[in-house]
């Protein structure tokens, strides 16, 4: 039961945050629009994307996921009133195209939602887009109470949702028990990864987060590759390459 395990994860997380970072909840009554909005985005994201790739095709979820850069676009856009030059467009298309290379399988068709998982998936990748957005806007805000807010969204989408699937009360314990030292393990390592995430977006255009935050796939791809024994394409080398490429022209242009 995926809301089930997530919660558990995310209490830990919000546990652990809240005492290493307890001077951070000072900020939740100066800035509760963006800190709202900030966790309502990431609660959004990680239940809906979870919840859709345990039950749909993983490749088309995935993909649906990380159109999240054409979002982030017009919402820098409209948010932040970054401007992007037509530099700025060809590295999101050299790394949004790279993205289509590594996860665009022609047999399952184009990438556009065709159950409600795969909408799931889709509107996952916006709230991803969005909630990035949102941590570059809150610029007063320390990283440290945008990872608490995150955390604090997840938990509460995560347990609305476990606390409406049929017979959830009486097989949470079930379900939680044989893995209880492994979620503590990942709530510890979530709100670690969190913080660094949050000042990470803080310091750089939106734009440029949305061609770095790409680089999660390559890490898969070899993830995949050299842990589970899968098959490298050429098409991943191929789409991983653009990906790279993406990333160093758009480091050299904000040089």
């Amino acid at each position: 039961m995926v809301p089930v395990a997530t919660f558990v994860a995310y209490l830990v997380a919000v546990v652990i945050g809240g005492v290493a970072f307890r001077r951070a909840w000072r900020e939740f009554p100066q800035y509760p629009k963006w800190l709202f909005a900030i966790g309502l985005c990431a609660g959004i994201t990680n239940v809906a994307y979870l919840v859709a790739i345990m039950e749909a095709e993983v490749v088309r979820i995935v993909l649906l996921f990380y159109l999240a850069p054409l979002w982030t676009m017009p919402l820098a856009h409209f948010i932040l009133k970054e401007r992007l030059t037509l530099a700025g467009y060809g590295v999101m298309l050299l790394a949004f195209s790279g993205a289509l290379v590594m996860l665009w399988r022609p047999e399952l068709g184009l990438p556009l939602p065709r159950n409600a998982y795969e909408w799931l998936g889709l509107c996952a990748g916006f709230t991803f887009a969005l909630s990035n957005v949102l941590v570059k806007a809150a610029s007063r805000v320390s990283p440290e109470a945008k990872s608490l807010s995150g955390c604090v969204g997840v938990l509460v989408v995560a347990l609305s949702v476990a606390v409406l699937l049929p017979q959830a009360g009486q097989q949470w314990a079930v379900l939680i028990a044989p893995h209880l030292l492994l979620l503590c393990v990942v709530g510890a390592v979530l709100i670690s990864t969190s913080v660094i995430l949050q000042f990470g977006l803080s310091h750089i255009s939106a734009n440029r987060a949305a061609v770095i935050l790409l680089f999660e796939l390559i890490v898969a791809a070899a993830a995949a590759h050299f842990l589970a024994g899968e098959v490298t394409r050429t098409m991943d080398w191929i789409g991983g390459a653009m990906i790279v490429a993406a990333g160093v022209f758009a480091t050299v242009a904000e040089a």
